[in-house]
């Protein structure tokens, strides 16, 4: 097995970026977590703030590194986040084993989440944190929803919204109207794009993608080929 065989394997990226891309996205990382404790240090008891902080850290990476992918988009941080603390306090009030009650806090809200079309892998860390808090957590009950989680929710919401609107390559949220671009086709037919294209065109975003150029190919080929199925039928 070659090297880089070996490395596709193992799910290591070859996905090139620009050095400024990645500074932008651990400058942006920082005032998400700083205006977070900014905001809970002014509003809440910094003891009780601190305990949220893992779930937003793991927000912010996906905010300020993959602002374009659909885990990062407003509904599913927000939707995410809200949803999984409710999930986590009521699986500690109900739940009397505190290993079922943490794993099933994790498990159910991977499935609302689902349902609600808000996934947001931050949101497991979220309803754990409900359950394997300190007393002082659990002593919040379901206020855990409103204070500490809605505030840093939102805080980091608007930290990221306002930090990326500040570079025109990054869109957030994904589909924010007046940053769209119109692309109009100048023909009906679709050039050829072979696999050496894709992996050329990936290489060449400065952002984080997460889909690789075999998807790329098999998305190319499903909207190109679409026009022949309905001829077809």
């Amino acid at each position: 097995m070659h090297f880089i065989d070996f490395l596709d394997m193992i799910g290591f990226s070859r996905h090139k970026m620009v050095f400024r891309e990645k500074v932008i996205s651990g400058v942006g990382g920082f005032l998400g977590i700083f205006g977070i404790f900014m905001t809970s240090s002014w509003l809440l008891d910094p003891n009780v703030a601190v305990f949220i902080v893992p779930s937003m850290g793991a927000s912010a990476v996906l905010l300020f590194a993959a602002p374009h992918v659909p885990f990062s988009q407003p509904w599913n941080v927000f939707g995410g986040h809200v949803v999984s603390a409710v999930i986590g306090v009521a699986c500690y009030q109900l739940i009397p084993n505190y290993a079922v009650a943490a794993s099933a806090s994790v498990g159910i809200a991977i499935s609302v989440m689902y349902l609600l079309r808000c996934t947001h892998p931050p949101g497991g860390a979220t309803a754990l944190a409900a359950v394997i808090g300190s007393a002082k957590l659990h002593h919040l009950g379901y206020s855990y929803e409103f204070a500490p989680i809605l505030l840093n929710t939102v805080t980091i919401l608007v930290v990221a919204i306002a930090f990326n609107a500040l570079f025109k390559w990054r869109q957030y949220p994904a589909h924010l109207p007046f940053k769209k671009q119109v692309v109009t086709p100048e023909a009906d037919i679709y050039a050829p794009i072979n696999h050496e294209d894709f992996v050329y065109a990936l290489s060449h975003i400065n952002t984080f993608v997460d889909i690789d150029e075999e998807d790329l190919v098999e998305i190319y080929n499903i909207a190109t080929n679409r026009h022949l199925k309905e001829e077809n039928t």
